[in-house]
């Protein structure tokens, strides 16, 4: 005897917890799933969001069906009104999971970031004019029917906006029979961008390159551009005219900022160049507001996002086009939980889903230099300013020569440029990539220095606030009078400069000059930075003192002197990327100068004139600085010729984190394409309390990495819950 009862489909599930798999669920037959999908599920005694990675027999076979029965498999208990993910997408999700070896579960967290977008947007209730006599007809209620004599559905409150008066009005008028109520969606959050609004008139080489760009979009093919210029030379508008050819055809486009947040001058741009705001996506966004963008690029309602990293996993439909901006910026790097770099994961998701990337940048990686190199990448290159305004001049100030005042760290040279400068009216920037007032706090009578309790670090002085604070886990405390070890009054004593303490000098030298510190950590937030970034634009500001935040792209039309207070701070970072790093971040600052036809200057206060990345800067030859770090990163087997990964093993107690890390070590199999260094305490031992040891493994090009430190993890015995391995594939940082 036959059943006739017709089994239930079975589906895969990918819920954003730290699991390996997906969890295999029955389909109800009141549902209809596909792969993509998004789903509730029920999970260990709770219901969760995810999504359908496979549907079927691929789903039956899976790893999580195998270890239940298929009659004790639990169903689905929703599935949502909302667009499904791309296979193509879920492909490039399994990618980022295998890469950077994070639970694949962890990734899904990364596009179900904003859950309740799942559900559609309420609807609103509008109104329409559907007739009728009015006897009693005030100049309010005259103003209301002048404005909806016409098929348009009007919001209350927006009529009574536009009309000048109260809803109050406007609901008498619907008592009256005037207006019916009629449904309406909810508005679209930005308008369509106009291809054709505002083009450019581009020039030459830049006609050229958008020309190139152009093209490469309308293969509707995967292939990576580097475009590549120095600072001023208009690749914004250059990429802009792929990203017109993108909307042409009917695309969505990404655009990938490192400060989205501290970019408006960027927004007003896109919205100068197509007649449309780019919706906005970084982490000050409200969650209505990032619930709101979320649903509507999943719909294809946003054509155009700016966003931070993170938007790189936003549910596009019709992506056609990511433009990494400032390509080269290590805020690109993710570098908490699942460790990624957005830039190479923009590329893998082009390649998956069939579209170009372009990577802009005045001050390229080395990494996609190479790629240049490789032939994996096609370059694209913009050689001078647009309209050919001249560089800055850069000029060493030599400061073992003395030339500067004792306690101070403005030097006579860079005193004297600063006042030229203010005497033409024009400004200066003075730049110093640290933050606060100075770096150690210590007493004179007995040596005592401030230090977090829970990071193996000094505690920076804020004199601004009053505090002393951890710029690694946020611990903070106010700043004494008396050392507390001591107990000696006033003899406290700041080591080393800040952006606070240089504002503080400026101040001193040039009491009339309007200055401005501008750094991340000052009070007032997004808002506050970029009513101050646009002060500066508008020439409101004299002297600007900032950190790498003013590096990031920005225009500021009146500037025409950069003093570098230190340029040798960042050579003296021990790692791998140290004089990239000093390169670009140099580069980048001096070229905010003269960017529209000032004559411009560039000063860097330095001990080391003689250091080849000084040398590199004042050549003005870019091409012969990354030639020799290219040959030197070949020469040595680092990357992008050769594989680094960092393992960091942490505990709160030491002996756990040392025990385990050595544990890893011991489990390592014997290769001999691969080095295993450590394991050794990691430069900052102690982070939010937890004690840190690390393990460096540096490896041919071609090694399977992921598969070694998968070996070293299966080998090694069973860690508690209280011990956490961080695993950093290409690691940018090695603290």
């Amino acid at each position: 005897m036959h059943s006739n009862v017709i089994e239930e489909e079975i589906v895969s599930v990918l819920v954003p917890l730290p699991v390996a798999h997906a969890y295999s669920y029955k389909v109800p037959s009141s549902m209809e799933v596909n792969v993509g999908s998004f789903v509730r599920v029920p999970v260990m005694g709770r219901e969760l969001c995810g999504f359908v990675v496979d549907v079927g027999e691929k789903a039956a076979d899976g790893q999580r069906a195998g270890s239940v029965a298929r009659e004790k498999l639990r169903s689905l208990l929703h599935v949502f009104d909302c667009p499904p993910l791309k296979a193509e997408m879920i492909t490039f999700l399994r990618f980022v999971s295998r890469y950077t070896m994070a639970p694949f579960g962890l990734v899904a967290r990364l596009v179900l970031s904003v859950p309740a977008a799942l559900e559609p947007e309420a609807q609103m209730l509008g109104l329409r004019y559907c007739g009728g006599n009015v006897e009693r007809l005030t100049p309010a209620r005259s103003r209301v029917l002048e404005l909806v004599r016409n098929e348009k559905i009007w919001t209350r409150s927006g009529l009574a906006h536009a009309a000048g008066t109260s809803v109050s009005v406007v609901e008498g008028l619907k008592a009256l029979g005037v207006f019916e109520d009629v449904i309406v969606p909810a508005p679209d959050l930005v308008a369509m961008p106009d291809p054709d609004f505002c083009p450019p008139q581009l020039q030459g080489a830049q006609n050229e390159a958008a020309t190139m760009l152009r093209e490469g979009v309308l293969s509707s093919q995967f292939q990576v551009f580097l475009l590549d210029g120095v600072t001023g030379s208009g690749k914004t508008e250059v990429y802009f005219e792929a990203v017109a050819q993108a909307f042409r055809g009917g695309k969505q486009v990404l655009i990938l900022l490192p400060e989205i947040a501290l970019t408006q001058q960027f927004l007003d741009r896109f919205y100068a160049r197509f007649g449309a705001a780019a919706a906005e996506w970084h982490s000050d966004l409200t969650p209505r507001r990032r619930e709101r963008v979320w649903r509507q690029v999943s719909e294809g309602r946003v054509r155009v996002v700016a966003g931070a990293r993170s938007a790189l996993f936003l549910p596009f439909h019709e992506l056609g086009l990511i433009v990494v901006d400032e390509e080269h910026d290590s805020a690109y790097k993710q570098e908490e939980r699942i460790f990624y770099h957005a830039r190479d994961m923009a590329v893998a998701r082009g390649s998956f889903e069939h579209f170009p990337v372009i990577l802009s940048s005045a001050t390229p990686s080395i990494e996609s230099q190479a790629n240049v190199l490789k032939g994996r990448y096609q370059k694209v290159h913009l050689p001078s300013r647009f309209k050919e305004v001249a560089l800055p001049q850069l000029r060493v100030v030599d400061m073992r020569q003395g030339g500067v005042q004792k306690g101070r760290f403005i030097s006579f040279a860079l005193e004297r440029a600063l006042k030229q400068t203010l005497d033409k009216g024009e400004q200066a920037l003075l730049f110093l990539n640290r933050r606060g007032y100075a770096p150690l706090t210590l007493c004179r009578i007995c040596g005592h220095r401030f230090h977090c309790t829970d990071c193996s670090s000094w505690l920076v002085e804020h004199r601004a606030q009053g505090q002393l604070k951890c710029h690694h886990c946020g611990y903070h405390e106010p700043l004494p009078q008396a050392c507390p070890e001591c107990g000696t009054l006033d003899h406290l004593v700041a080591c080393g400069p800040g952006v606070e303490r240089i504002a503080e000098e400026t101040q001193m030298l040039f009491p009339q000059a309007r200055s401005l510190i501008l750094s991340t950590d000052l009070k007032g937030g997004i808002g506050q930075l970029r009513s101050e970034l646009q002060a500066i634009a508008n020439g409101d500001v004299d002297i600007i003192i900032g950190t790498q935040l003013v590096a990031k792209g920005h225009h500021f039309p009146k500037l025409s002197l950069v003093g570098v207070i230190d340029a040798d701070l960042g050579l003296a970072n021990g790692d791998l990327r140290a004089s990239e790093r000093t390169y670009q971040l140099l580069s980048q600052v001096t070229g905010r100068a003269g960017r529209v036809g000032l004559e411009s200057l560039g000063l860097l206060q330095t001990y080391q004139p003689d250091h080849p990345v000084i040398k590199a800067l004042l050549s003005c030859q870019p091409e012969d600085f990354y030639t020799r770090e290219i040959a030197a990163r070949q020469h040595y087997h680092l990357p992008p010729y050769g594989r680094l990964a960092s393992l960091i093993v942490s505990a709160q107690q030491r002996q756990a984190a040392e025990y385990y890390a050595r544990a890893l070590r011991q489990a390592a199999p014997r290769e001999k394409n691969i080095s295993v260094m450590g394991p050794a305490e990691a430069p900052l031992a102690l982070v939010r309390g937890r004690y840190r040891f690390r393990l460096l493994l540096q490896g041919q090009r071609s090694f399977d990495i992921q598969g070694f430190i998968r070996a070293m993890l299966s080998g090694t015995p069973k860690m508690p819950s209280s011990v956490r391995v961080q695993i950093d594939i290409d690691p940018q940082s090695f603290f």
